[in-house]
């Protein structure tokens, strides 16, 4: 998907935040016209992921490394290691242990260090609180169960830290009801904000349950022509493929692989693509996505 005018203001915004306290004005200057160079060339045909893997590496050439994530992805890895318990038990006792994992993986996508501003723990306690009151679309889900029912192959991309302990959940739930699914997850292949990797999978467990592979890059969502030839083939070989995030729609929509996204509005863009409330969930199947008829798109 194209990248938005608001996504191209935004990650120049984000840029000129992250370099402020650098003193060289001269090099700040000049990185800020890198940076609208680059956004100006690849704008107008690059998903705004691409583009953010393109500025992260411009970065890294002018400031050396970026932010390290890696405690706010221990803590919040821990964090939900210390709630799988419960949450399961939540989940299991529920009329429909699939359907309750759908709230619940929707509810995770909060944190997000790139779209959400200011991450809180308490603001993903509430929303963890009120995951199971929450409301499914019935007719996705019906198609969704058909799918699984049909599926032999099913691939799983996953998207930020913490999140990923609820996404071993979910496909622990899907093993089980679903004992005939190859499920593989692929993760982001290098360290990108607080995007999960192959270290958060095995220090989730998730590398215990089923297959993970690393996607190879460092673009914040998956964008198929930066993938080797045998991971892609992965994704494009799946019967059914479970696409978590926004940085994942923005860089599939349209490639072809007609995935089911779950994610949760968090930025300006997406509350207004899908007509929703910040923070609300978002289930469905490319093909039943109406690109056409969003606002701001």
């Amino acid at each position: 998907m194209q990248a938005n005018s608001m996504c191209i203001s935004c990650m120049i915004g984000k840029q000129e935040r992250q370099i402020r306290p650098f003193s060289d004005e001269h090099k700040k200057s000049d990185y800020m016209h890198r940076v609208l160079e680059i956004l100006y060339r690849h704008g107008r045909s690059e998903s705004a992921p691409w583009l953010a893997e393109q500025i992260d590496q411009l970065y890294e050439n002018f400031w050396g490394e970026a932010e390290d994530y890696s405690q706010i992805k221990h803590r919040y890895n821990r964090l939900l290691l210390d709630k799988e318990q419960e949450i399961e038990r939540r989940i299991r006792g529920s009329e429909d242990p699939v359907e309750e994992c759908v709230k619940y993986v929707c509810a995770a996508n909060y944190i997000d260090f790139s779209a959400v501003e200011h991450v809180t723990e308490q603001t993903f306690e509430k929303l963890l609180e009120k995951a199971g009151g929450e409301t499914v679309p019935q007719e996705e889900y019906r198609e969704f169960r058909k799918d699984l029912e049909k599926a032999k192959k099913l691939v799983y991309l996953t998207d930020n830290c913490g999140e990923i302990v609820l996404d071993k959940v979910f496909i622990r739930f899907l093993k089980e009801e679903y004992p005939h699914l190859q499920i593989t997850v692929i993760v982001r292949g290098k360290e990108v904000i607080n995007d999960a990797t192959m270290e958060d999978a095995r220090e989730v467990g998730l590398t215990d349950l089923v297959p993970c592979v690393g996607n190879g890059n460092g673009a914040p969502g998956t964008v198929l022509k930066r993938f080797g030839r045998q991971t892609r083939r992965l994704i494009l070989d799946a019967d059914l493929v479970i696409s978590k995030g926004q940085g994942n729609f923005e860089s599939l929509f349209g490639e072809g692989v007609n995935p089911y996204y779950f994610f949760l509005c968090k930025c300006e863009l997406f509350v207004r693509r899908f007509g929703l409330e910040q923070y609300r969930s978002v289930f469905v199947k490319e093909e039943r996505v109406k690109i056409g008829e969003m606002a701001g798109t």
